[in-house]
């Protein structure tokens, strides 16, 4: 089965990191740009980044530009987003998605999609 799972969700306070993991199964993440999606309760699914197969390009959101990394690892077939100083507002189930094209923020060109994991910033 094709598909990408996501890791590394949890609850944190104000100001603290996490780091997520999306990983590939049954397929070789390489040739794929990976973009992060989240959602929180009540709002429409939002792109937070997005890396190029290669890595040669990121893109991110204004809203995480300056505290959220991403990065790529493509012999471990795993794409991270290393997020920091996190606040209240990143609060959302984190998905990522992987698009046999190039980075997109239209979530309809994402062939394979993650379950989610939760990211609870609160004190």
């Amino acid at each position: 089965q094709l598909q990408v799972v996501e890791s590394g969700g949890g609850l944190v306070q104000p100001g603290e990191s996490l780091r997520l993991s999306c990983a590939a199964s049954g397929f070789t993440l390489d040739y794929y740009a990976i973009g992060w999606f989240r959602q929180a309760p009540g709002k429409e699914r939002e792109a937070v980044s997005c890396i190029s197969s290669y890595g040669e390009s990121t893109n991110y959101a204004d809203s995480v530009k300056g505290r959220f990394t991403i990065i790529r690892d493509n012999p471990k077939n795993t794409v991270y987003l290393q997020m920091n100083s996190l606040k209240p507002e990143d609060t959302a189930v984190y998905y990522c998605a992987a698009d046999p094209i190039r980075c997109s923020w239209n979530p309809s060109q994402y062939v394979y999609w993650g379950q989610g994991t939760q990211v609870t910033v609160s004190s």
